[in-house]
């Protein structure tokens, strides 16, 4: 038979679709496309109101173009509107459990033709160990090593679709991504619902994670999806002082500039702490590069409180804001909160994306005539070890590092002569 897996959402819905694939693969099937698949996997996301509306669009669209395929739907969307998506004909309904199931189910489906839907209470489950010896394409190899939350902020949905904070076991973390690296990647990519939080009630944590894989000669970068202010702790800042294989790049959300927007949200820090903590990331490092995620329109939010953020934004100096406007979601905190209009979401979402253009633009060019060191992904491009996307001058061959002279900044795109 043959497969086809669609993915929506997050670096760890992608991890677990390759795990699903490489399930398939390893069980003989062959991988196609969707509108000739046997079977057609849809793992959703559920984040945004928009990440809700584009699951079930996949849905119908896979089943309406593909009538007689077995349809399994998985994921955070999935876990959210189990009761809403039961008319839209699924052969196999599961949440973000048994996710490593998959290939079994389906082939229990084949022979009894009987529907699944299993879902668990995930605020009391383990975590769903998975290995990955390749990704298809990527000169990155991702490593799940989290799963769950237990913050609680008042505008996200997640932890009830996650369930409680988990860790994949040290002994087996570090074997995957040894694995990994003997396959050949470079850089290896640790990702979770809350990466920061690894190892959390275990004598082990995401600094030792880190010390430990580091010994392998043959990985040369160590990247975090994203962290947390609060876990960016002593014992991590005295890693990353000494530790070369962590790139200058952190991922580290802010969500609000303002702290009055802050204590609504139920975030653990205030503006002070969270721009101390960025000087003190940039004092061990010069050049690093801070990303982060910035929610605007959330609930209450006054025109003083957004002009308050904007200053902020200016005053950290990032280099890249990922932007959304506030998404009400239904059981969480915010609901009962006075909503923002949706005008108002939409001009200060278009104000930040603008504000972000210029700060990144500002950060890449202060690399020119600088020599900087690219893994090379599609040839033609490739990224920094600090995250940014160089177009070289000449082709050169995937998976390799070359040394690079950035030649100009054409607004986002930059440019470099190969060395």
């Amino acid at each position: 038979m043959n497969f086809n897996v669609q993915t929506l959402g997050c670096k760890v819905n992608a991890y677990e679709s390759e795990y699903i694939k490489e399930l398939f693969l390893k069980r003989g099937y062959r991988e196609t496309d969707v509108d000739k698949a046997e079977v057609v996997v849809v793992n959703t996301c559920t984040v945004t109101n928009q990440a809700d509306a584009k699951s079930r669009k996949l849905i119908r669209q896979v089943k309406r173009n593909n009538q007689k395929c077995i349809l399994v739907v998985c994921g955070c969307a999935a876990e959210n509107h189990k009761e809403n998506l039961i008319d839209l004909d699924i052969d196999i309904l599961i949440g973000n459990k048994d996710k490593s199931k998959i290939v079994l189910l389906v082939e229990d489906y084949k022979k009894s033709n009987e529907k699944v839907v299993k879902f668990y209470d995930l605020r009391n489950t383990d975590f769903e160990d998975m290995q990955i010896n390749d990704f298809e394409g990527r000169t990155r190899g991702f490593v799940k090593i989290q799963d769950g939350c237990n913050n609680f902020c008042s505008y996200c949905i997640i932890p009830f679709m996650r369930g409680n904070i988990r860790s994949k076991e040290l002994d087996a973390a570090i074997m995957e991504i040894n694995c990994l690296v003997k396959n050949g990647y470079k850089e290896i990519v640790l990702t979770g619902i809350h990466t920061g939080s690894y190892g959390a009630s275990k004598n082990y944590d995401l600094t030792d994670l880190i010390h430990e894989i580091s010994k392998n000669e043959n990985l040369k970068r160590i990247r975090i999806s994203s962290i947390e202010i609060t876990e960016l702790n002593a014992k991590f800042m005295e890693e990353l002082k000494n530790n070369k294989k962590i790139v200058s790049h952190f991922h580290v959300p802010l969500q609000s500039g303002s702290d009055h927007v802050l204590k609504l949200m139920n975030r653990k820090y205030n503006i002070l702490e969270y721009k101390k903590k960025i000087e003190e990331l940039r004092s061990i490092r010069e050049d690093i590069n801070i990303t982060t995620d910035l929610i605007v329109g959330f609930p209450e939010e006054t025109d003083e409180d957004f002009v308050e953020t904007l200053k902020n934004i200016k005053d950290i100096g990032f280099s890249k804001i990922h932007t959304f406007p506030f998404s009400l979601r239904s059981g969480t905190k915010a609901e009962t909160l006075k909503q923002v209009s949706d005008t108002k979401k939409r001009e200060r979402v278009l104000q930040v994306l603008k504000l972000s253009d210029e700060l990144e633009s500002l950060y890449y060019k202060k690399f020119l005539g600088k020599e900087v060191e690219v893994l090379v992904e599609d040839s033609k491009s490739g990224f920094t070890g600090n995250y940014i996307k160089v177009h070289l001058d000449k082709e050169m061959n995937t998976n390799t590092f070359v040394k690079v002279m950035i030649t100009s900044v054409d607004g986002l795109c930059v440019n470099g002569k190969v060395l």
